[in-house]
């Protein structure tokens, strides 16, 4: 005797509302890495990672907290990493300026032609909501429990521990990206819409 399966439900398998948003997420967790470098082997490089990426994939799912959000600000586009290279010093070519010099409060130099695309799916206030969040783990926990229900918590299973509640591993492997004072720049940049949600 053949048994055959029943039809799937309607809607099944679920669609990730993330889906939209998954190139934004990656990519600010790159960013975030490599702004701030894990110390130590390839475990402490994983741990920072996965901080990393749990930080931005809550800021994310807050400046974007819905389907129609998330497709808009996939066909929209990502703003890139130019400012935040500027502001971090994270690239090469774009020191962080002194305070003496007053070019804080000029436009950031233009950024060098940069072969790396990935660059160009990082968003500037996705970055600096997630500094916000690892410099704080009081604001990532009240943040995460704003996710809670978003339509995007509800379509992928996942935990925020490494963010929320780290462990003296994970800190010591992100001692750079839970800096305080290493963050600020980036934190500060668009820290007043993130106090807004």
């Amino acid at each position: 005797m053949v048994v055959v399966p029943p039809p799937p439900a309607p809607g099944w398998p679920p669609v990730s509302t993330t889906s939209s948003l998954a190139p934004v997420i990656t990519a600010t967790a790159q960013w975030l890495t490599r702004a701030y470098p894990a110390s130590g082997g390839a475990l402490q490089r994983a741990l920072a990672e996965a901080q990393a990426h749990q930080a931005a994939t809550v800021a994310a799912w807050l400046r974007y907290p819905t389907r129609m959000d998330a497709e808009l600000a996939a066909l929209t586009g990502a703003r890139g990493s130019g400012a935040l290279d500027w502001a971090a010093g994270a690239d090469d070519g774009l020191p962080l300026p002194g305070p003496s010099d007053g070019a804080h409060d000029a436009d950031p130099p233009a950024p060098a032609e940069d072969a790396e695309a990935w660059r160009t799916w990082v968003d500037e206030a996705v970055a600096s909501w997630a500094a916000c969040l690892l410099a704080r783990p009081d604001l990532a926990s009240a943040a995460v429990d704003a996710v809670a229900g978003t339509e995007h918590a509800g379509a992928v299973p996942v935990g925020f521990r490494r963010l929320t509640s780290p462990t003296e591993g994970d800190t010591a492997a992100a001692a750079l990206l839970r800096h305080p004072d290493l963050l600020e720049p980036v934190a500060r940049l668009h820290r007043d819409g993130l106090l807004e949600r």
